[in-house]
Order: C-alpha cells, then sequence, then structure tokens
C-alpha cells in the first residue's frame, strides 16, 4: 500500500523547479547587466549567414554562365544583373564581357563595373594595357569615384588615338578630375592643354574660370577660341569680360567666335 505524499512533496516539481530557475537567472542578469543563457545554444543566425552567402555565391555563378549564352539578350541581362549585385566577385566576369561581340553587352558591362565601383579599379587599369578593350576601360574608370582612376586616364590624354575617350571619362568624373585638368593646362605638349580646356568648358565648373582666363593668352588660336567658348559655357561675367580683348585677335577665326559669344550674351542680358 503506498504512503500518502506529503504536502511539501506535493507542491515541489521538476516543472516549478525549471520556472524558479529561470527566474532567479532572469533577476540576476538583470542586476548585472547581461543576458540570460538559455540551456541549448543555438545557430539558427550562422546558419542563415552561411546559407544567405551560398545563396549569393550560386547566383553569381549562374549569372556568369549566363554571360557565354549564345542570344546576346541573355548575356546582356546577365551582365546587369552581376553589375546590380555589386560584389567584387562579379568584376572579372564583367571585366571578360568587355571583350563581347555585341556592342550592348559590352556598354552594360561597363555600367556594371562602373556600380561595383573601387574593387573594379585595379582590374581597369590593367586592361588599359590590351588595346581591344581600352576604350571601354577608360569608358568604366569614368564612372568610378575612386582617386586611382585619374592618373591613368590623364595618361590616356596623350594617346591620340583615346584621348577623346579619356575625355569624356574625365567629363564624367566631373569635380574630382578639375585639380588634375588645371594643371594640365601648363603641360608642355599643346595637344593635352587642348584636352584640359575643352574637359573643363564640359565640366562648366566656377573653379576653373580663372585657369581658363589665363589660357586666352595662349600663343595657339584653337587653344584661345576653345578657351573663349569654355569660358562662355560656364557662363559667368568675367568670363564675358576677360573675351572682349579677343575681338582684336590676330586670327579671323578667333574674332569671329568671340563676337558671336558676345553678341549672345549681350541678349541674354536684361533690358
Amino acid at each position: 500500500m503506498e504512503q500518502p505524499q506529503s504536502k511539501e512533496d506535493r507542491t515541489t516539481s521538476p516543472v516549478s523547479d525549471t520556472v524558479t530557475d529561470e527566474f532567479t537567472d532572469q533577476v540576476a542578469a538583470d542586476f548585472t547587466g547581461e543576458s540570460s543563457a538559455s540551456g541549448e545554444p543555438t545557430a539558427e543566425p550562422t546558419e542563415s549567414v552561411v546559407l544567405e552567402e551560398e545563396k549569393v555565391r550560386d547566383e553569381i555563378e549562374i549569372q556568369i554562365d549566363l554571360l557565354k549564352d549564345p542570344d546576346w539578350v541573355v548575356r546582356r541581362e546577365a551582365a546587369i544583373t552581376l553589375g546590380e549585385m555589386g560584389d567584387e566577385r562579379c568584376v572579372e566576369p564583367l571585366g571578360h564581357a568587355l571583350r563581347d561581340g555585341d556592342w550592348q553587352v559590352r556598354e552594360v558591362a561597363i555600367e556594371g563595373l562602373g556600380q561595383i565601383g573601387s574593387p573594379a579599379v585595379e582590374l581597369l587599369v590593367k586592361l588599359l594595357r590590351d588595346w581591344d578593350v581600352r576604350k571601354y576601360a577608360i569608358a568604366a574608370l569614368g564612372k568610378i569615384r575612386d582617386e586611382r582612376v585619374l592618373d591613368p586616364l590623364m595618361v590616356q590624354l596623350r594617346n591620340d588615338e583615346f584621348k577623346d575617350d579619356a575625355l569624356n571619362a574625365l567629363v564624367e568624373l566631373g569635380q574630382p578630375a578639375l585639380p588634375r585638368l588645371v594643371t594640365a593646362l601648363k603641360d608642355k605638349d599643346e595637344n593635352v592643354r587642348k584636352q584640359a580646356v575643352l574637359a573643363l568648358g564640359r565640366i562648366k565648373h566656377a573653379e576653373a574660370i580663372d585657369p581658363l582666363i589665363d589660357m586666352l593668352a595662349d600663343s595657339d588660336w584653337f587653344t584661345r577660341l576653345t578657351s573663349a567658348a569654355a569660358l562662355e559655357a560656364i557662363g559667368d561675367d568675367r568670363g564675358r569680360e576677360a573675351i572682349k580683348p579677343l575681338m582684336k585677335d590676330p586670327d579671323m577665326v578667333v574674332r569671329m567666335r568671340v563676337e558671336r559669344i558676345l553678341a549672345k550674351w549681350k541678349k541674354k542680358q536684361p533690358a
């Protein structure tokens, strides 16, 4: 015959012990500022991160494979996707896409490398050595705001075949390129000076006004002409006053251009 349980035995159970332990742990945690640890550690957050990384890696591999598809539309969409991912693992595949036979694929590869940004600079600088893709590498560098792109682009201003591409890239960079372009106005190479004037006129920043005014005295008529046009593009009153002496320039083309600029400015003045 079983002995009846005492009142103390009836009120004590494993469940109540657990509740008591959790309560005391929580109280202790409130005083120490530490979170109470549960008995069993969980690996869910770590597993989630690993799974997400694997998912991204798998997606990159899928898009890289699609860059080899015979359909240019598929390759173009793959290049767009890789650029939007913004992962440095996408740099090399997009670099290869600069050699694609379809210009539309090359175009989105340029945009994609620009989206990835700084991680793409090293590869693009190396690709400048390759004549076949230099044009596209220059265009991509012009989309990346990283000081490492400036020296390579300024070097390309000396290249007769690619100087216009370098000019466009520097213009796209805008203000970060201004100090280098202003310095280039004093370059010994006449062609570099001309390219710098053209770039500053297209960037249209007030910082270039005084250096361009100085270029109005250049010995080359075309440089004087483009300097006046650059000042016109910026549209500052200092430029208008500075080009007035060119009304007596020894070159007829310069005189005619300045006359038109001043006439246009006069029309813009309020009555």
